[in-house]
């Protein structure tokens, strides 16, 4: 049985969680993180020394890293892929990591997680900025294809959706991406996106 750790607010737990929607994996969550507390327990610095959500344990194999996790849970559960369609659908993930997340945490922290009075315009308005720059690289991709995996949606669209969800529900004005935009309305039609992902910010 998949045994996962982590509160279903954290961007890097609904990763792992739209995950096994997908591919309909048996599991139990464990709430931990923030408000939950565990991660600074002996017992959870065991499993993951680092203290951060989330932590998968299956069947005795433990692993953290919610992009690890999710390419760990497509090779044992996902279909059958050629190397070039897994390796062309990794590189988005760890693009999102590295280029994605740099001005969406900023903006998500300043307008959800910051009271009114402390929340820094000028920062928001620069990294609206370089986000927007960021998602037309995705944006052109899309344009012939109608996932960043390639024709089929898989791993590749995961750590990306759960960023453009952000993008679109944050209070911000953004530029049009025609192409991000009708990605974003394929994404919404699907169970585990609705269910894991499209939730209030917080």
């Amino acid at each position: 049985m998949l045994k996962i750790w982590g509160r279903v607010n954290s961007i890097n737990v609904q990763k792992v969680m739209w995950a096994v929607a997908e591919l309909r994996i048996p599991h139990e969550r464990v709430d931990a993180g923030m408000q939950y507390g565990v991660v600074n327990t002996p017992e959870y610095r065991k499993l993951n020394p680092n203290g951060r959500v989330p932590t998968i344990e299956y069947d005795g194999f433990v692993l953290w890293e919610s992009n690890v996790i999710v390419r760990y849970l497509y090779a044992k559960h996902g279909p059958r892929r050629t190397l070039e369609e897994g390796y062309s659908a990794e590189k988005w993930m760890d693009w999102t990591t590295s280029t994605v997340a740099a001005p969406i945490t900023p903006i998500f922290w300043q307008l959800i997680r910051t009271p009114p009075e402390k929340r820094d315009g000028a920062a928001v308005e620069v990294a609206i900025k370089q986000a927007g720059d960021v998602f037309k690289i995705a944006d052109d991709a899309l344009a012939s294809q109608p996932y960043l995996s390639g024709r089929e949606f898989g791993m590749g669209d995961i750590p990306f959706g759960c960023f453009v969800y952000r993008w679109y529900a944050m209070p911000i004005e953004r530029p049009a991406h025609a192409n991000l935009s009708r990605y974003y309305e394929r994404l919404r039609s699907r169970p585990g996106y609705q269910k894991h992902v499209m939730l209030p910010l917080s």
